[in-house]
């Protein structure tokens, strides 16, 4: 009985010896995750690329102003109070890369909220006037559209983001464009899963506009 017991023992042994040199696995990723997987990394590949752009230290240097407005409906409201957290998200990466940027606080301690509202109202006049009293030599304009709505087929709570940037010279010549959308399902906290899936994706909206930045600005 125990001679038995050991031969197979040893049979299993070099069963799994065998599959582990051949690298079977007990769960191999489906079709639909290993086109995530390879997705995400192609995606990174990207980012990485974008973020290795040489920049001269006279373009990192020049000051630039974050501005971020929500659209519902089709109308923008761009109080900076409201969207310091959306604000942060992209900040924090820019100043991570070296770039130098307002914080919302500080944009909205000096400058008019009807000067911060020409700038996604297009009134070239009073966006002047708002870049020159931060002294910023380039502005960051953000629009984040945010959709909640309950998904019927699941039962559940879906929002939806999409994130369109563009980056100018004080004068509004245009330097970069960046955009990226984002959902999924969420829970009670719609607002915070909106922040979120913008945290998910700012990544590669920065990337995008410091390879611009770095190669477009002048």
């Amino acid at each position: 009985m125990l001679k038995s017991s050991a031969i197979l023992l040893a049979c299993c042994a070099a069963v799994f010896a065998a599959s582990a040199q051949q690298g079977f696995k007990f769960s191999n990723p489906s079709p639909d995750e290993q086109r995530e997987a390879a997705a995400k990394a192609n995606k990174q590949a990207q980012v990485d690329w974008q973020l290795s752009t040489p920049c001269r230290d006279r373009i990192r240097n020049r000051k630039i102003m974050v501005l971020v407005g929500e659209e519902v409906n089709g109308r923008v409201t761009a109080s900076q109070n409201q969207f310091g957290r959306h604000v942060d998200a992209i900040n924090a990466r820019l100043q991570g890369l070296g770039l130098k940027t307002y914080s919302a606080e500080q944009i909205r301690k000096q400058v008019a909220q009807e000067e911060v509202d020409a700038y996604f109202k297009n009134d070239p006049d009073r966006a002047l006037s708002a870049s020159k009293r931060m002294a910023a030599q380039y502005v960051l304009k953000g629009v984040i559209a945010t959709q909640a709505f309950r998904n019927n087929m699941v039962n559940v709570n879906q929002v939806n983001v999409a994130m369109d940037f563009t980056l100018t010279d004080a004068a509004g010549r245009p330097v970069s464009n960046a955009r990226a959308t984002n959902a999924s399902y969420a829970g009670a906290d719609v607002s915070g899963m909106a922040l979120t899936l913008i945290e998910e994706r700012a990544d590669e909206v920065v990337a995008q506009l410091y390879s611009d930045y770095c190669r477009n600005a002048r």
